[in-house]
């Protein structure tokens, strides 16, 4: 098993910055890498239950992966199970994500935290994702 952590630093309020983490509509605006958007998802970290995205590339590859909100505490973290699906929609290994929240000086610090992946190259596949995602975060939260 392997697990990943990832910090970024916000200039805005600790529950601005929840918002953008949790609720579907802004979510779903720096969700999955550049280059991939979400035709069809029920992206909501707002509530406990399941969720769910497909993610699609310029050619059409689409990459699904879904999941079980495990947990909420506005504005400081929301919690959530992360499993990809192959070919023939079957969920794979399933691995935990914390989105925690904490203001600074300066506004808020988002740290994901993402625990039990398979190995050392998800680990390294999914920081590459998540830091791409960040950084539209970053370009949106502002």
């Amino acid at each position: 098993m392997a697990d990943l952590k990832l910090e970024r630093d916000f200039p805005v309020s600790p529950e601005i910055l929840f918002a953008w983490v949790s609720g579907g509509t802004k979510l779903l605006q720096w969700w999955g890498p550049e280059g991939l958007h979400v035709p069809e998802h029920d992206l909501d970290f707002s509530r406990i239950g399941p969720w769910y995205s497909v993610m699609q590339n310029g050619e059409g590859q689409q990459f699904k992966v879904s999941g079980h909100v495990t947990h909420i505490d506005p504005p400081k973290s929301v919690g959530f199970t992360w499993a990809w699906h192959d070919d023939q929609d079957q969920r794979g290994a399933e691995s935990h994500v914390t989105f925690s929240v904490a203001a600074t000086d300066t506004g808020s610090r988002l740290v994901v935290d993402h625990r039990e992946l398979v190995d050392a190259d998800s680990a390294t596949n999914h920081n590459e994702g998540w830091t791409s995602s960040l950084r539209k975060l970053e370009a949106l939260c502002k």
